[in-house]
């Protein structure tokens, strides 16, 4: 089974962002995924299956956003 997705977790991609980074920040779960690019702050809307994907791996967790209640952001 997938390591379960939650607010606050730092992924990194397979892929690299036309900005050259490569590390998102997960804003919002459920059956869209919405993510905040760590080097330009542009945020992306994917479904769940295309979020699984592209990620390789959680490399950490933002503590202020993991703490909050809610999925919205």
């Amino acid at each position: 089974m997938a390591e379960p997705i939650e607010i606050g977790d730092i992924i990194a991609s397979r892929k690299n962002h036309p900005c050259g980074g490569s590390r998102w920040t997960v804003l919002r779960t459920g059956a869209d995924i919405k993510i905040r690019c760590e080097t330009c702050g542009r945020v992306v809307l994917m479904d769940r299956e295309t979020f699984l994907r592209q990620r390789k791996a959680v490399v950490g967790r933002d503590a202020s956003l993991a703490n909050k209640s809610g999925n919205m952001v």
